[in-house]
């Protein structure tokens, strides 16, 4: 047989053997850097001289534009989180990668070093001699758009025949990384808007409405002061900077602590911690409103000061769907969220930042609180006993 005959018989053999693995089990189970990295491998194999290989995978994430997968042979994967403000960076700008994944055409470019400088020199390619660059969308309609790229440092580039085998690659890795990628959207949509324990709760196929679970927890309720002031005083965009800086102190000190935000309510952040032992959830929960309390005081603000109430009990809630048809909504119900309510209430007319209830700080190690006598609440027949911190020594 013709060498080149043959050469090509064994590439179109090695395509369609990589195609039906894209499509198995085995690819099914790989995360995004080893699918990159078992492609590339089986591509060189294949004797395809490719030495880079990226994937490009736009996401749906508060923080992250998208993954950027970079494999070349003999290094590790590099796993690159694009933030939304990578649009401004130089390794954006006059970029291929970006104008195939924003034009979904395919590419062919043969490199040149000074023409191409403000992205050859980026993250992804810098100090690689690449020659030729081929780019080609991972088309799919009305899903995020993604992109994979091929490198050669071979002199002549890549031949028509070895372009091909990529184009015949490419719808195979195109629902193979939208696998991926659904999956991922699902997990962090989920996570953003309902949180982890409650997302995998949903995942887990608990969203019948009225299907709701008895937890024990202990509850934190954070309200900022004044913003009803600050929002008639203040124009909306500076309202909304400040939301952003008071939930930054509060969120990442409740995550940090081990507890789940279940709803924000306008400028009101409603958060559980959930253990075995009640006595470590309650010690969270004061953890993580500590925390809170103390970044915040850290905040300098020109024309306002942040300030908080925080609200601890621990009790019994419901946890479920409630809502009506199709529209539901995550959260917890019950009297002891009546109750953390109400004492956040009180917070607000004391001038408290901080109040405990008398459940709440009995499962504290003694001497932490302080009473500061009954109170009655709305709803609640019998005063209510409440606690502050007691003054350190």
């Amino acid at each position: 047989m013709d060498p080149e005959m043959q050469q090509g018989w064994t590439l179109t053999a090695a395509i369609s053997a990589t195609i039906e693995w894209l499509a198995g089990d085995e690819c099914h189970a790989l995360d995004e850097g080893a699918l990159a990295a078992e492609l590339g491998r089986r591509l060189r194999s294949a004797e395809l001289p490719i030495d880079h290989l990226g994937l490009y995978l736009r996401t749906l994430h508060p923080e992250i534009l998208g993954h950027t997968i970079s494999w070349a042979p003999d290094e590790p994967v590099q796993v690159y989180l694009r933030p939304h403000d990578f649009v401004r960076s130089n390794g954006y700008f006059g970029n291929p990668i970006i104008r195939v994944l924003e034009t979904q055409t395919p590419l062919v470019l043969r490199v040149d070093p000074q023409r191409d400088a403000s992205w050859i020199q980026a993250d992804l390619f810098k100090g690689r001699p690449l020659v030729e660059l081929v780019v080609l969308p991972l088309r799919t309609p009305d899903a995020l758009p993604s992109a994979v790229s091929f490198a050669t440092m071979r002199s002549t580039g890549f031949t028509a025949a070895e372009r091909a085998a990529f184009d015949r690659i490419a719808p195979a890795l195109r629902n193979a990384c939208e696998l991926r990628n659904l999956r991922q959207v699902e997990l962090t949509l989920l996570d953003t808007y309902l949180g982890t324990l409650t997302g995998r709760r949903v995942l887990e196929g608990r969203v019948r409405r009225g299907e709701l679970e008895r937890l024990e927890a202990a509850l934190l309720l954070c309200d900022l002061r004044g913003f009803t002031e600050l929002s008639n005083r203040l124009p909306s965009e500076r309202v909304l900077e400040l939301l952003d800086a008071y939930f930054g102190c509060v969120v990442p000190a409740i995550d940090e602590a081990g507890g789940e935000v279940i709803k924000f309510m306008g400028d009101a952040v409603l958060a559980f911690f959930h253990r075995e032992d009640a006595s470590a959830a309650c010690a969270a929960a004061l953890q993580g409103a500590a925390t809170a309390l103390a970044s915040l005081h850290r905040q300098q603000m020109p024309d306002c000061e942040l300030r908080a109430g925080v609200a601890l009990h621990y009790g019994t809630v419901s946890y479920g769907n409630i809502g009506y048809g199709h529209r539901l909504d995550f959260t917890l119900i019950g009297p002891d969220v009546n109750l953390v309510s109400r004492l956040q209430g009180v917070c607000s007319t004391t001038g408290q930042a901080l109040l405990m209830s008398r459940r709440f700080v009995e499962l504290l190690p003694a001497g932490t609180g302080k009473s500061v006598g009954a109170h009655r609440l709305k709803g609640f027949a019998q005063p209510v006993d409440l606690y502050a911190l007691s003054d350190p020594h």
